[in-house]
Parts: C-alpha cells; structure tokens; sequence
C-alpha cells in the first residue's frame, strides 16, 4: 500500500489545485477482486440505477446520469481492503491538511457502453456533507482509444483527462471541482467514495 510520501504528494497536490490523479494506488490482486465482485454483482442483478439529489430530492435523470450502483457495506474481504485503504487515506490527510475527514460512503459503479455521467460538483458549498471525493478504477487492460475518462474542469476548461486504469486512485474536493464521466465503447467498471465531516466540525 501507499507510503508517507505518496500521501504527502496528495495533500500538496490538493492544497495547491484540488485534485490528484495517482497512478497504481491499488495493489493489483485487491482491484481484481473488487472487479470481480462488481461483475457478479452485476450478473445478480444486485445494482441499481443511479439517482442525482439527495433525500427527499433524490432523482433519476437518464440525460444527466447513467451508471448503475451498488453501495459497499464491507460485507467482503476486498471491500475490507479496500475501506482499510480508505481509512488509512483519510488519517493521512486530515494529518497533512487539518480536514475533520470522517464517514466515508462509497458504491461500486458500473457504466455500460454508451453510459456517461454530465458534469457536476459532488456537493453545494457551505452544504458541509460531501468534503472530499475519492474515485477508484477496476478496469483490467483497458484500451487507449476505449474513452470513458474522468473530465476534470476549471469552470468551463477541462484540465485534465483521466484514463480510467486499474488501480488509479483520483482524489478531488467535493465542493470545488467540476467533472464529467465520458462515454466508452466498453463497459467501465470503478468505485465512487465520499468523505464527510465530522457533524463538530473538528
């Protein structure tokens, strides 16, 4: 798993722009796993549609988002893995950058060929409930020309394009960084997590 250093460079890339992209995060046997577990899920039927909004304003809009979810309960040993890695990110950089990052929620995520996801922020500022964004890729050999990037905005400019390669970690701040889920050719498998808070604001 990552060292020190690897965290360090997250919390400066964070403090400074807001965003990281970190190639290799996961070791490889854990996102093979966490693929394979999203595919049977897949095959169980056991995803659903996702919505946009939140409580009573929870939606589904097919012309804004098209991936179907199922959330992580750590009922696996990969998903223990995987909220141990989470947990071990999240001491690391409310060390570095004094962020009162508690609760994480996270699902399994998968697009089909076509699906896309319009550009959006994850949370409204001064809603205090989504801080920090963390995006993990389960798509073993994906092609260069397959599509399905992460678009990463300043406004109106994309920043950068993220490929959506097995065991890429990206991590962004919720309230301040627009992105979009381009469209691919082949279906695109990831986990979209989520850290709130502390509700004390320490």
């Amino acid at each position: 798993m990552p060292n020190s250093e690897v965290h360090q460079s997250i919390a400066t890339a964070l403090s400074t722009q807001g965003w990281c992209v970190i190639e290799n995060y996961f070791p490889a046997p854990l996102i093979e796993h966490l693929a394979a577990e999203v595919l049977a899920l897949h095959k169980h039927q056991a995803l659903r549609p996702a919505g946009i909004g939140r409580g009573q304003q929870l939606q589904q809009d097919r012309n804004i988002r098209q991936d179907c979810i199922h959330w992580l309960d750590g009922s696996s040993l990969a998903q223990q893995q995987y909220l141990t890695a989470m947990t071990t990110l999240k001491h690391a950089l409310n060390q570095e950058l004094y962020l009162g990052l508690d609760e994480l929620e996270a699902h399994f995520a998968i697009y089909a060929p076509g699906a896309f996801y319009q550009k959006h922020l994850d949370s409204f500022q001064g809603a205090a409930n989504r801080i920090l964004s963390v995006v993990s890729y389960l798509n073993l050999d994906w092609p260069e020309d397959a599509g399905g990037n992460l678009s990463i905005y300043a406004q109106d400019e994309v920043l950068t394009q993220v490929k959506p390669e097995a065991g890429k970690l990206v991590v962004f701040l919720s309230e301040e960084i627009p992105h979009a889920v381009q469209p691919a050719t082949l279906q695109r498998l990831s986990i979209a997590g989520w850290f709130r808070r502390r509700s004390n604001g320490l």
